[in-house]
């Protein structure tokens, strides 16, 4: 898994890119990206599936803000992102949530 970050002169915006590679996916036929930047919806963000088995999706962020967020694959199974800046405990069980700080 990796995120890139790319800030924008143009825009007070953070582009930021979530990938989740084929070697991470365990054969996904899809993934999303769910997090506080889309309240948590499991629909809005689908990642774009490739030829090599890797996943990516891009959104634009709001600068200096915290967000969590895991990847939902296949509608069941939640994953955090090895790249992300920071986790932080989860209020549903015992869990964390991956974070990025733009």
């Amino acid at each position: 898994m990796s995120i890139k970050k790319q800030y924008l002169k143009s825009k007070p915006v953070c582009k930021v890119t979530f990938r989740v590679q084929k070697e991470a996916n365990n054969g996904a036929k899809k993934i999303h990206v769910v997090g506080e930047f889309n309240e948590w919806n499991k629909d809005t963000i689908p990642m774009k599936s490739y030829k090599n088995g890797s996943f990516s999706a891009t959104i634009d962020l709001e600068l200096n803000r915290e967000y969590q967020f895991r990847y939902l694959i296949d509608g069941v199974s939640w994953r955090n992102d090895l790249d992300a800046d920071t986790y932080v405990h989860c209020s549903y069980g015992n869990c964390e949530n991956s974070v990025i700080i733009t």
